[in-house]
């Protein structure tokens, strides 16, 4: 059972339904992280912004030698 209450994807209108259709086109799937901005897709379209901006600055692998160690600090996965 979830946590945080999403907009279903059967049930996504307008933005949200966007929103979705891009995510799974480039996935393959609707990942957790796109439902959960399901309510605020606004901020969905800031956050991809803002990671464009700093991937665009370093190479992919610096990019992933960078996510690894900030989520090793921060104990996630």
């Amino acid at each position: 059972m979830a946590f945080v209450s999403t907009v279903q994807e059967a049930e996504a209108r307008g933005a949200v339904a966007e929103m979705y259709a891009a995510s799974k086109k480039n996935m393959g799937y609707l990942p957790n992280y796109t439902q959960i901005f399901s309510h605020r897709p606004d901020v969905m379209e800031a956050w991809s912004a803002l990671l464009s901006a700093v991937r665009s600055q370093m190479d992919v692998r610096r990019y992933e030698l960078v996510a690894l160690a900030a989520a090793r600090a921060l104990h996630g996965s």
